[in-house]
């Protein structure tokens, strides 16, 4: 397995696919067309975010979204995992814990000290994120009226 920045080609490849990682990451509540992932991520790949894909003989299996976030009460500049999808035929093989683990080394050799993430409390991804040693760090929470 690979696991490297993808060509024109391949991130063509990766935004088609990401409205069904959104709506997977959101538990199905949010399905997005193309257009408001691009509305979501190009902002996001302008200020220095970057994919990582995952490939085996030229065939995608998956990818993470990461970059920088800023602390809103202390301005500190944290690494962000923004999004982490891994293509249906390709999951139980580990592959999401490899893109993980580059991309936290990716992160540290940048300089950051800390790495974050959001999750939807229900995602499954939330076990893989505690064993590589993520902790829960503010919790958000909703009343549907």
């Amino acid at each position: 397995m690979d696991i490297r920045k993808p060509n024109d080609s391949e991130l063509k490849k990766v935004l088609e696919l990401s409205p069904q990682a959104v709506f997977e990451g959101t538990l199905s509540e949010v399905k997005p067309t193309n257009e408001k992932v691009e509305q979501l991520v190009k902002p996001l790949l302008e200020k220095g975010c970057y994919y990582l894909i995952a490939t085996e003989e030229d065939k995608l299996m998956g990818w993470v979204l990461l970059g920088t976030s800023k602390d809103q009460f202390t301005d500190k500049i944290n690494g962000f995992i923004y999004e982490l999808f891994v293509l249906v035929e390709y999951r139980g093989k580990g592959i999401s814990k490899r893109l993980m683990t580059t991309a936290i080394d990716q992160l540290r050799q940048q300089g950051y000290s800390e790495v974050r993430l959001s999750a939807f409390s229900e995602n499954n991804a939330i076990k893989l994120y505690e064993k590589m040693g993520f902790n829960t760090r503010t919790v958000s929470m909703s009343l549907s009226l």
